[in-house]
Parts: C-alpha cells; structure tokens; sequence
C-alpha cells in the first residue's frame, strides 16, 4: 500500500472528488482526516463506507473560512495521530456569472472558498510538516485555472490562484522535506454539475478527444499517486487531467 501509516487531511471530502479521495487514500493504506463543511451526515457516510472496507477514518466539520474550526480538527487529529503528512486542498464553490452581472457576494464567497480557505489550510497544518521534515501538499485547481472560462470570473481567479500557491510553495518548502503539487480536471461527473442540463453534459463530453466526461475516481487516483512516494520528485508541477480537452 502506497500511503501506509500516513495521515491525510482532505477538504471538501464528503462528497464527489474528495470523498472519492478520501476512499482512495484510505485504501492506499493511509488514515484519512475527512474534512466536510456543513452535512454531519455526509461526513459520517464517507468515514462509515471507509471504515467497514477495513480502512481507518476520522470525521470533522471544518469550514476552511473558519481558521478556528481548523486548528481545532489539526489539534485533534495530532492528538489522536501525533503526525500529518498529506494535505489535499480540495474544497470549493461555484458562483458563476458574466463579468457584468457578478455580484459582490459572489466574488467574495468563491475567493474567500477557494482561495483564501487553500491559504488557511496550508497555513494551519504547515508547522507541523515542518516539524516532522516531510509532508505533501496539494491544491486542487482546474482547467479554467489554466485557460479561463466564459461566466468564471471568480472561480477562474481562484484556480490561477492556487497555482500561483503551488508554484511559491514549492520553492519555499521543498528543503523542508515539503512537496506542493496541483491537480487541474477537466470536467467530471461530480455533484457540482448537477444542475447542468443533460444537453450541455452532453455538449461538453463532445469537446473531450475521449467523448467523455471524467469521473472522481480518475481524479482520486492522481492524488493518490503524487501524495506517494512513487512521485518523490514531483514538485511544483501542475497535473492536468482532462481527457486530452485542451489539445
């Protein structure tokens, strides 16, 4: 198993990519900290499913705009698990508009989400990988992260972002032990597209080479390789997984 004995922590985990995530990683052989913002429930389905394939789990409400809900759950899974050593930044919103019809709280909501809940995540569980000399980071980004995207102002300006993150980190912590990484999806069948109508799904999977859309686990398996130590040299690089959509 790739991930035994390790700790991962992984935002935005109860549902879709990081709950699909968190199965992987858990079966990798780590102990996965699932991190959900609101739904007690959803939390506690994903650390359940974990948990009777035989795999070990801890589940917390932590909204990464919340700074003391996060230090609060870092306590506990240090006191329960003396260590960190993988941080999957994965949650996040969408709160899509034309750049002439976006509100404040729109922008607002995704930057503080996206953004700035990357920077207090890594923020708060960094000393600790310090200590230790090792630890793994990895922001999720996206293809509009690379590209851009009609009607993504915010989202768009977060995900150029957290590249932005990867690419500082990367240099900052690598001779700490520290590797920083991103991931850059295309689209994928998750619960965030679940308001789309089945005729556009249908025109985006058209766009793809593969005539597909992505699913979760395609993007689990990614995050679990580059939290491994089978990609001990990666560092600083951006993963896009998209089906070949930008060729």
């Amino acid at each position: 198993m790739r991930l035994k004995n390790k700790v991962a922590v992984i935002t935005g985990a109860a549902q879709g990519i990081g709950a699909a995530t968190a199965k992987k990683m858990a079966a990798e052989g780590a102990c996965v900290v699932v991190c959900g913002r609101k739904v007690r429930e959803h939390i506690d389905a994903v650390v359940k499913e974990i948990t009777d394939a035989g795999g070990e789990a801890l589940g917390y409400i932590c909204d990464v705009t919340v700074p003391e809900q996060i230090v609060a759950m870092r306590d506990d899974v240090l006191a329960k698990k003396g260590r960190i050593d993988i941080l999957v930044n994965n949650a996040g919103v969408v709160m899509d508009a034309q750049l002439v019809k976006m509100t404040e709280e729109q922008f607002d909501t995704v930057i503080d989400v996206n953004l700035k809940g990357t920077y207090n995540m890594a923020r708060a569980l960094v000393d600790t990988m310090v200590a230790q000399g090792s630890g793994v980071i990895l922001n999720a980004s996206s293809v509009v992260g690379v590209y851009g995207n009609f009607g993504q102002t915010n989202y768009a300006a977060t995900k150029f972002g957290v590249i932005g993150f990867v690419k500082t980190w990367s240099k900052e912590l690598a001779k700490k032990g520290i590797r920083v990484n991103a991931v850059a999806p295309g689209y994928i069948h998750t619960p965030m597209l679940k308001d789309v109508p089945e005729k556009v799904l249908t025109a985006l999977a058209e766009k793809v080479p593969m005539k597909r859309l992505g699913n979760a686990e395609e993007i689990a398996n990614v995050y679990a390789f580059l939290a491994s130590d089978e990609a001990s040299y990666i560092n600083g690089a951006v993963i896009e997984v998209t089906g070949g959509l930008t060729l």
